[in-house]
């Protein structure tokens, strides 16, 4: 569960007043917003990123607010991937799970199981270099996966894929978030995207996040 209780953000010289939202265990939900208007500045909040100036961040019922990063276990996929340039794909599924200490056969077993899932066991050799868009990304989405997060924040995963690669994720997000149950928030201004998508609608407007009728 994601809770954000009227909580203030200060991005430069933009700010995010009063922002609350609520997003329960298990749903997948998409908060849509005009560019320019805070949602990623919130997401990166929801992940630590970037520090709030009052109100709460709750995880499943834990005050995060003031943790790190990496103690919130959240799952993160940034708008540009942020994928690693010099390691291959099975590098980047394994890496949470080597920065955690987990035993080696477990993060072949977790590795294998992801690709599985996201239909990209014959890429593991590879190096993100030159990967399509729609495989780029399910790297990231595998990533961010990897560690089993306790929720999953998607920024704008699906802003720079072409229609048909488009179709295709919409069901691979549909199908891993049915597969781990992951309480996933994901940002986008693609109306198309939300409808496909959503359990939760909610839209960020001036005066805060106003969930709306499915």
């Amino acid at each position: 569960m994601i809770e954000l209780r009227s909580v203030t953000i200060q991005a430069g010289d933009f700010r995010l007043r009063d922002i609350s939202l609520d997003v329960e265990s298990g749903r997948y939900a998409v908060l849509m917003g005009r560019t320019g208007q805070g949602k990623t500045t919130l997401l990166e909040s929801i992940c630590g990123l970037r520090k709030v100036l009052k109100g709460q961040i709750l995880i499943d019922g834990d005050d995060v607010t003031r943790w790190s990063p990496g103690s919130r276990e959240i799952g993160f996929v940034p708008q540009d991937l942020a994928l690693f340039p010099t390691l291959t794909v099975y590098q980047h599924l394994e890496f949470a799970l080597r920065l955690r200490r987990v035993a080696r056969d477990e993060i072949l077993t977790r590795v294998m199981d992801l690709a599985q899932t996201l239909s990209i066991s014959h890429l593991l050799d590879r190096s993100i270099q030159g990967l399509s868009g729609g495989e780029s990304q399910r790297v990231a989405i595998g990533r961010a996966l990897s560690f089993r997060p306790r929720v999953l924040l998607l920024d704008e995963p699906l802003s720079a894929l072409d229609q048909a690669t488009r179709h295709e994720m919409y069901a691979l997000l549909r199908n891993v978030q049915k597969a781990t149950g992951v309480t996933t928030l994901h940002i986008t201004h693609n109306q198309e995207d939300a409808d496909a998508l959503a359990d939760d609608l909610l839209t960020l407007q001036t005066h805060g996040v106003i969930p709306q009728e499915r």
